[in-house]
């Protein structure tokens, strides 16, 4: 009968020790040692950076509240607004000049109506699925864990392109504010990317804090975006009505060089191939909108009903933003600019307020407001990553340690990975927005197309007519509008960085199957026991000590194999070096090691490892005899004792456990070092 024994208790966790009145509390002096153990050096700094741990049984109280969820799960989404019509004029405006703005209204409209159907697709997704996973569950339960790896990648990519565009796009809200205020002052461009990356890790730290903390720090700067686009449209309409709202200079130097001959035709010689192109980069806008369904269970409870109501008050934000600053662009002319910046959002706000020091106040808020939600857009893919990450990995497609909830209940393994991959993904592209959008959407869709046809088939399978008929119909035409817009970026963008995107993802695929593979192999391996396995047989314990010294350490393992009276003790050493076993052999006998010998192994090829294997080989083939071999092993500091002294014991474990009938045990011996006296 197994017996459970309680884990100690959270550090700094109150404690209530039943002492009897007048008496000693249990365990005497050895409980009041074990309270005075010594925490590690990486356990002061954690708990320094990140605050006291959480216990697990804290987790049901790190829930979001539906306006805390809505600044935190939507900021991606809500704060792709500030770039997606500015991606699609970036296509347009070199091609067909000035018709770029008539083109960009129709084109503004097709991706609403897609956000119109991937909304009504997605309310039925959290409906039904209030577990945390989006369309990797969707696609999990309807198609099979093989085939829910293609959304898994799909979203794992997104959710890693998502953090580096957001703070590349985020830098680039400050750095139009710098550049306007600036009257063209270009010299903060220089700092962009290190700007970038310092957000990353503040993002990180913030989110390794936990869940609660994260979103009560970052669904602010949602709001504030929100207020701050408000006052911009509200203005703009007041001015446009009065007649006096300004138009932007489209030959100001930097600005894209407008193609075509500047007519007013809508098409004026633009390809279809051109046109689809800019309907690619738009349809970044609608990044994001996955994340709610990704992340049902933050929501507190019922949670089903609070993420769909969330996910629909996200939508109706999304679309009026992406209509708004469109609208916008196309009355102002807000043109792109080569480097970035500044931005067409930026532009809009300052022909709304105008000059002066009221108009340069209100144009600051916007870019902080615009700035801190990108950012903070960011930290959707630091809430969505870990969650689907531990999910993937729950299924034994990525490593179990993704599983593991860390210091303050947070994912920790995975906002760790996603931050490594994202810095990496920033720095390779120098945070170039127009570089890193080429490969944004591929991902995303491809997730939005595995829900769409996943749910396709939860309702063919449903036998309610009405809601069957509405879902099949809703979650098709999600399917057909994602499959369609997967397939344009692949083509339109593919030679500007899509085509890593369609590299990496079969290959990415692959990859976690041959993940499960593994595991289920390990798992046969394991599972294939002998059926006497587990019967206790009456062995002749033999019982050899390593020596390659006389300290502690090995006489402390000689201590230890004494009181488990093996049969048979041996200390043995493998002799490289002559002189250095006579040396040995003399200390050997000047220890108190009572009557055992050392016996010396000699190993003139110097391959300690396979001489000590064919040792115990031969010991092992002793009929009826079990061999325990005792490694000691001196523990050193953690970053000097790695680089001064070898791993050793682990190898050698490594090697001897793959013998029959032997057991390698390592036995640890801790080396304090001595304190040097204070000098007078």
């Amino acid at each position: 009968m197994a017996r459970r024994t309680e884990g100690p208790a959270a550090p700094d966790a109150p404690s209530q020790p039943e002492t009897p009145p007048g008496g000693r509390a249990p365990g005497g002096a050895t409980a009041h040692a074990a309270e005075n153990l010594p925490e590690s050096l990486g356990y002061r700094i954690k708990k320094r950076l990140l605050g006291r741990p959480l216990v697990t049984e804290q987790l049901g109280e790190e829930k979001l509240s539906n306006p805390i969820a809505l600044g935190v799960l939507a900021s991606d989404c809500i704060s792709s607004s500030a770039y997606g019509s500015e991606q699609m004029l970036t296509i347009l405006v070199p091609v067909i000049g000035m018709s770029a703005f008539s083109m960009l209204m129709p084109v503004t409209f097709v991706i609403l109506a897609v956000l119109f159907v991937l909304t009504l697709s997605y309310r039925q997704v959290v409906m039904v699925y209030t577990r945390a996973g989006g369309s990797y569950v969707v696609a999990r339960d309807n198609f099979g864990p093989n085939v829910a790896q293609v959304a898994a990648v799909a979203l794992l990519i997104d959710y890693i392109v998502t953090v580096a565009v957001q703070t590349a796009a985020g830098t680039d809200a400050i750095a139009s504010l710098v550049h306007l205020l600036g009257n063209g002052y270009t010299g903060f461009d220089r700092y962009k990317l290190a700007l970038s990356v310092v957000i990353v890790l503040v993002l990180c730290w913030g989110n390794l804090r936990g869940i609660r903390e994260a979103g009560r720090a970052f669904a602010m700067p949602a709001y504030l975006f929100m207020g701050a686009m408000a006052l911009v449209f509200a203005v703009s309409a007041i001015r446009l009505a009065m007649g006096d709202l300004p138009h932007a200079d489209v030959h100001a130097a930097g600005a894209m060089t407008l193609g075509g001959h500047g007519g007013t035709g809508v098409l004026m010689g633009a390809s279809v191939f051109i046109v689809l192109k800019s309907f690619a980069n738009g349809g970044s806008s609608l990044t994001g909108l996955e994340a709610i369904s990704n992340g049902v269970s933050a929501f507190r409870s019922p949670q089903g009903v609070n993420a769909r109501k969330t996910l629909v008050a996200m939508s109706c934000i999304l679309g009026v933003l992406v209509l708004g600053v469109s609208t916008l662009a196309f009355i102002t002319h807000a043109i792109p600019y080569n480097s970035g910046n500044p931005t067409v959002i930026s532009q809009e706000a300052s022909l709304a307020f105008g000059g002066g020091w009221l108009g340069q106040a209100g144009l600051v808020f916007v870019q902080l407001a615009t700035a801190l939600i990108l950012y903070t857009g960011a930290n959707t893919s630091f809430n969505g990553f870990p969650f689907l990450a531990s999910f993937v990995a729950e299924d034994s497609f990525l490593p179990r340690q993704l599983t593991k909830r860390g210091h303050r209940l947070a994912f920790s393994a995975g906002i760790t990975v996603l931050t490594v991959i994202a810095l990496g993904l920033l720095i390779g592209t120098d945070g170039r927005l127009d570089k890193l959008v080429a490969m944004y959407a591929i991902g995303v869709f491809t997730g939005f197309f595995m829900a769409g046809i996943g749910m396709f088939k939860h309702f063919w399978t449903r036998r309610e007519a009405r809601r069957r008929t509405a879902g099949l119909i809703v979650n098709g035409l999600a399917a057909l509008a994602s499959a369609a817009v997967v397939i344009i970026f692949a083509i339109t963008k593919f030679t500007e960085g899509a085509w890593m995107v369609v590299v990496i993802f079969p290959i990415g695929v692959y990859s976690l199957i041959r993940v499960n593979r593994r595991y289920r192999e390990e798992a046969e391996a394991l599972a294939a026991a002998p059926a006497d396995a587990t019967r206790p047989t009456a062995r002749k314990q033999l019982m050899f000590v390593l020596v390659d010294r006389v300290d502690l350490a090995v006489l402390k393992a000689i201590r230890y194999a004494r009181s488990l009276r093996p049969a048979e003790l041996r200390a043995v050493h493998f002799m490289v070096d002559s002189r250095e076993a006579e040396r040995l052999g003399a200390h050997w006998d000047e220890a108190e090691v009572g009557d055992l010998p050392l016996e010396i192994v000699q190993c003139p090829d110097r391959r300690i490892t396979r001489a000590l294997l064919e040792y115990i080989a031969r010991a092992a083939d002793t009929p009826g005899a079990q061999v325990t071999l005792l490694i000691p092993e001196r523990t050193y500091s953690p970053i000097l004792g790695r680089l001064l002294h070898r791993r050793t014991p682990d190898h050698i474990a490594r090697a001897v456990g793959k013998l029959p009938n032997v057991v390698a045990t390592i036995v640890p011996f801790d080396v304090v070092l001595p304190r040097r006296p204070a000098k007078d």
